[in-house]
């Protein structure tokens, strides 16, 4: 690790390009109603099979909250609880749990505290992070004067066009970015961690920081790429390296593709010249050992994968009504829906006094 650890910059927006001036009065979940998420399953539970899904929705809880509910009222282990992705807690969100060889219509008869079982189906495996497809969004920003509903508006229409920053929202990093600080004493330790889905977690805030990073000092504008660049394929998921520029950036403007950046790991594939120094060179500002050294803590799988620069939002619509704006959106797994309102509107308040840089969803 260098001398000069750099800045954690947890989730903040530090780039222009990516974030406006924040609006002074401007604010969102007034109520936890004003921030509606609901997940989109990867697959269907078949109705049959040694587990039940169970899609609960809940209110001013965590998902973890949930889960460790759910074990108690049925006697199990916490380990034993599945889910997708995490939630927010200030919003009304929709998710799929897992439980073993539970009967259905016990689990839809279970009282949870500020959560209610929505219906429960049987299915052959466990619910595992990143089993979604995406989540869709209702969110409400409200105090907006006429002349920033306006101004939100062109920007939305760009957004619509060109896609937005595919950045790890604030919540992904602890407070004060702890989780970055945590992630990098068990990477340097090497020893199998008590809590391995804790560490999981924590490797993740580690991988999404240097992700936005990389994002962040990238010199060309978001979807345009150079050579040497991993480019992915929206259709297919597939990557690929670019070599010709001009007919990749045709396809990069029709958003058939887009650049990448790391979630480093011992087998994420890796690009090439002047995008390949730069990725080194913020690796190494982390202390992140280079792929041929990097090894996983015990226990923790830790593989690595390239992640698209940006997303285009699809159902994708906005609703304007006084001082408020609703916007109506369906996001990718692991794209962060406050990330892009951070685009439109700049960081908001939460409710009418805490200043929030970006919380949304949790994949």
């Amino acid at each position: 690790m260098s001398d000069s650890p750099p800045v954690v910059w947890a989730g903040r927006c530090r780039d222009a390009r990516y974030c406006v001036d924040p609006i002074d009065v401007a604010y969102f979940k007034a109520s936890p109603e004003d921030f509606l998420v609901d997940e989109i399953a990867l697959y269907p539970a078949i109705g049959s099979g040694p587990h039940t899904f169970a899609r609960i929705e809940k209110r001013l809880r965590t998902t973890e909250e949930v889960a460790e509910d759910l074990a108690q009222a049925f006697g199990l282990k916490r380990r034993d609880i599945g889910y997708a992705g995490r939630k927010d807690r200030v919003g009304v969100t929709r998710q799929w749990f897992s439980l073993p060889d539970i009967d259905p219509e016990r689990v839809t008869a279970t009282v949870l505290p500020d959560a209610k079982v929505l219906e429960a189906v049987r299915h052959q495996n466990k619910l595992r992070t990143g089993h979604l497809r995406g989540n869709k969004f209702e969110m409400w920003v409200r105090g907006l004067t006429e002349a920033e509903t306006e101004a939100a508006v062109a920007r939305l229409e760009t957004v619509k066009q060109l896609g937005f920053a595919n950045r790890y929202g604030a919540q992904r990093f602890g407070r004060d970015g702890d989780n970055v600080r945590r992630a990098l004493v068990i990477l340097h330790r090497g020893a199998a961690p008590k809590d391995r889905r804790r560490a999981r977690f924590l490797l993740s805030a580690l991988q999404a920081e240097v992700f936005n990073r990389v994002l962040d000092e990238r010199p060309l504008e978001i979807g345009q790429l150079e050579v040497g660049d991993l480019a992915v394929k929206h259709e297919s998921g597939g990557v690929f390296c670019v070599e010709d520029v001009e007919a990749d950036n045709a396809r990069a403007r029709n958003f058939e593709i887009s650049p990448t950046g790391p979630m480093f790991g011992t087998k994420v594939a890796q690009p090439l010249g002047a995008p390949a120094q730069r990725e080194a060179k913020i690796l190494t500002e982390y202390g992140v050992p280079n792929q041929q050294d990097l090894k996983a803590p015990r226990g923790v799988s830790l593989k690595g994968a390239r992640r698209s620069l940006r997303v285009l939002p699809i159902e994708f619509v906005h609703q304007v009504d006084a001082d408020a704006m609703k916007i109506s959106v369906t996001l990718p797994s692991g794209s962060y829906a406050t990330v892009l309102l951070e685009e439109v509107f700049g960081p908001l308040h939460e409710g009418a006094d805490v200043i929030l840089d970006g919380e949304g969803i949790l994949d």
